[in-house]
């Protein structure tokens, strides 16, 4: 009998080690161009990175980046689609994958590219429109945007910088700001954000400029939220701010991701850190197609360590698991994600072979199960 107990004790033991081994990657995909359901759910094992699918949307418009609910329950994802762009709240159950169509609003600006949400509101950037939207949460899903907030002004490249873009919407840590950076004009937008208000939500504070004709795409804080690293889509410049509590940023560093020898384009997307705080890594996208690793120094500083090929084409997202072992990348014109292992002392990355194989992946957001 005691033999019988401590075997079923054992065995309990391994299934639960199993199961807390295992999260969700979910996966918001672009529709226009291959068969695609739009968000994908997948089972990924963080001890081996083996992964398989568990569920999908039934049909949603090109859910390009997904954003979800602290609680878990609900998947806020952008529906990209020019002037007919919308916004959509999911349902979702962790444990089944389940994702449930709530409802959408419009996006009250052409091609929403993020979004971020809290207990009260979703709010998104509109890259073509220009402009940021805000959405108070329902028991319905979303609400009508009750704030617009429109960008004006141009930057130096004619080409891309004709009018205003809004690339990203982050909240700062003690989420008493939003900021925002506007790929157009060559600023990063400081907003006092007042959730619970019911039509000024984001007040302007604010703004930085950056190097002319960079294009400021996206950024991430360091782990204690005393620096900001914001990435330049248009010419690979890797900017380094001191960040205080009263919303303020100082530029104090500026690098490029670029290798000496490199020619042909370039289009920086993506950066994020390490869940130990300790490693920055970025994507470039065009003819780089890899991702820069550079080691965070105590002062802030960063230093390079490696540059990898993405081995894919158009790396727009990647992804670190929670327990940092590995960092997926999704490639939108090669149409898989690759998986690769990630050296915790070295932030080093090794292709491990592992591959998902799904229609233009663009954001990548792991969860809980």
């Amino acid at each position: 009998m005691k033999r019988t107990y401590i075997l079923l004790l054992v065995a309990f033991a391994v299934t639960n080690l199993k199961a807390q081994n295992k999260v969700n990657l979910l996966v918001g995909t672009y529709t226009n161009s291959c068969d695609s359901k739009g968000i994908y759910v997948y089972e990924f094992d963080t001890n081996s990175g083996e992964s398989k699918l568990k569920n999908t949307s039934e049909s949603t418009v090109s859910p390009s980046y997904l954003s979800v609910s602290a609680d878990n329950k609900f998947i806020y994802a952008v529906n990209e689609s020019g002037a007919e762009s919308t916004v959509s709240a999911f349902g979702y159950v962790p444990a089944s994958g389940k994702v449930t169509f709530l409802n959408k609003q419009k996006a009250m600006g052409a091609d929403p590219c993020y979004l971020i949400n809290d207990g009260e509101n979703v709010i998104t950037a509109n890259y073509s429109g220009g402009n940021i939207s805000v959405f108070k949460k329902t028991a319905e899903g979303i609400s009508e945007a009750k704030q617009v907030i429109q960008h004006t002004g141009k930057g130096v490249n004619s080409q891309r910088q004709e009018g205003a873009h809004v690339h990203m919407v982050y909240f700062s840590p003690d989420k008493k700001y939003v900021l925002s950076n506007d790929l157009g004009l060559d600023k990063v937008f400081i907003y006092n954000y007042n959730p619970t208000s019911k039509d000024k939500v984001l007040t302007l504070k604010g703004s930085v400029d950056v190097k002319a004709g960079s294009g400021p795409r996206h950024l991430t804080f360091s782990k204690d939220g005393k620096f900001v690293y914001l990435i330049q889509e248009l010419d690979a410049t890797l900017t380094t701010f001191s960040y205080d509590k009263d919303g303020s940023l100082k530029l104090i560093a500026e690098t490029n991701i670029l290798a000496k020898d490199f020619k042909g384009g370039t289009g920086a997307a993506a950066i994020k850190i390490s869940p130990d705080g300790k490693f920055l890594y970025v994507s470039d996208r065009v003819d780089a197609n890899n991702i820069s690793v550079y080691k965070i120094l105590k002062n802030g500083k960063i230093e390079l360590v490696e540059q990898v090929s993405t081995l894919g084409k158009g790396p727009r997202d990647f992804s670190i698991d929670p327990t940092g072992k590995f960092l997926l990348v999704g490639h939108q014109y090669t149409n898989n994600i690759v998986v690769f292992k990630r050296d915790k002392a070295t932030g080093k990355l090794t292709d491990t072979g592992k591959r998902i194989e799904l229609c233009a992946p663009v954001g990548l957001v792991f969860t809980k199960i």
